[in-house]
């Protein structure tokens, strides 16, 4: 298995602890993360090395990535595994699979690559790549299935992880944090390169609304100690430290149950929020190289997974130039003051939740199960 973030970390250890359950004695390896290991996985490589987004980052990390996806590709083919699981990370484990499904290794990916956003042309190479997809959205399957690759629709993960109602005063209380004061989640990725991208501007976002709302509180989950460094080392540069900050190491579900308004980088934590039902403002920004390769390849309006999901602008997105701390602050302010919006947007939240939640591990693992059964060639 291959998962290369905080995400693909998550939904992987569900898929192993459910697989286990069929198959106890099954062994786990290749890269993953923290929650990967705690269920048994033997991380040949941390994830962290390919938390890596956009073209120009990837270049830079590219022969580092390279090698490391050598050295697992050849252990895999001197001893060659049941079958090999993709969690996400599509630059680097298509490569992968394409070379296992040509020696006879079933290549399951797990979270179809955005071909309904952008560069849709890669479903000719996934059709190479994939023995079957792992779909995380209901409109997926159909799309693989009309392009003859076999392909299961599961439902997400985090539809099941996250409860339908949350309890915010018990949260609230467990972290000390009163039931009447205004609290606000900053999430601004889980990569380094996110940080490098996104910290300075999401501390300044803080700066603004600490003016307009005085007495809040600012939670900050990170994911790793690096990106923690990083964005301690934003907030002594930009003269910060006397905000009200507090770092979380994780706990990022924690943090935007608890807040009453969320902002955060585009990617798998705006639906998070959506599954938590708290009204965000999502961001995002990138090297100027990566982001006019990334407008041209797009198809749709939207990047947040809430608004792609519901066909319109459900939450704010503001990109590259226009995400200024003005305009978060003012935007994120707006919406939590608001009361009456963020009532509908909870209630469309709710919808969608029910929609994706399907006890997504259970039905992955029985799609995989025929490959784990198989006689070898």
């Amino acid at each position: 298995m291959v998962a290369g973030e905080a995400s693909g970390d998550l939904l992987a250890s569900l898929l192993i602890q459910s697989l286990k359950q069929r198959l106890p004695e099954a062994h786990f390896y290749g890269i993953g993360g923290p929650k990967m290991q705690a269920v048994g996985f033997q991380a040949l490589f941390p994830a962290e090395k390919l938390a890596v987004r956009g073209y120009a980052e990837v270049l830079r990390h590219y022969p580092e990535i390279a090698g490391i996806r050598r050295k697992l590709l050849s252990a895999m083919l001197s001893d060659p595994p049941q079958a090999f699981i993709g969690v996400d990370a599509p630059d680097f484990n298509l490569h992968l699979e394409k070379c296992l499904k040509a020696r006879g290794i079933p290549a399951i990916h797990y979270v179809s690559p955005s071909i309904w956003a952008w560069r849709g042309g890669r479903i000719r190479g996934i059709a190479q790549s994939v023995t079957h997809m792992l779909a995380l959205f209901p409109f997926e399957e159909e799309i693989y299935r009309h392009n003859n690759i076999p392909a299961s629709y599961v439902g997400h993960p985090l539809a099941d992880v996250i409860p339908v109602d949350i309890n915010r005063s018990a949260l609230r209380e467990k972290l000390g944090i009163p039931e009447d004061q205004v609290v606000f989640a900053l999430l601004p990725g889980s990569r380094q390169s996110e940080l490098h991208c996104m910290a300075e501007t999401f501390i300044e976002t803080a700066k603004c609304l600490n003016q307009r709302f005085p007495a809040a509180r600012f939670l900050v989950p990170l994911a790793t100690r690096e990106t923690r460094d990083m964005f301690e080392l934003a907030l002594y540069k930009l003269s910060a430290q006397e905000l009200p900050i507090t770092r979380l190491f994780g706990h990022a579900q924690d943090a935007m149950a608890v807040a009453d308004g969320v902002l955060v980088a585009s990617g798998t934590a705006t639906l998070e929020a959506a599954l938590l039902k708290k009204p965000m403002v999502v961001a995002y920004r990138m090297s100027p190289w990566s982001w006019r390769l990334m407008r041209r390849m797009q198809y749709q309006p939207w990047v947040a997974l809430p608004n792609i999901l519901s066909g319109c602008f459900i939450v704010p997105e503001f990109l590259q130039d226009d995400a200024s701390p003005e305009n978060l602050a003012q935007a994120l302010g707006n919406l939590v003051e608001d009361q009456e919006t963020s009532r509908r947007i909870a209630g469309i939240f709710t919808h969608l939740h029910e929609k994706l939640r399907l006890n997504s591990a259970e039905r992955a693992a029985e799609a995989i199960m025929p490959y784990l059964l198989r006689t070898p060639a």
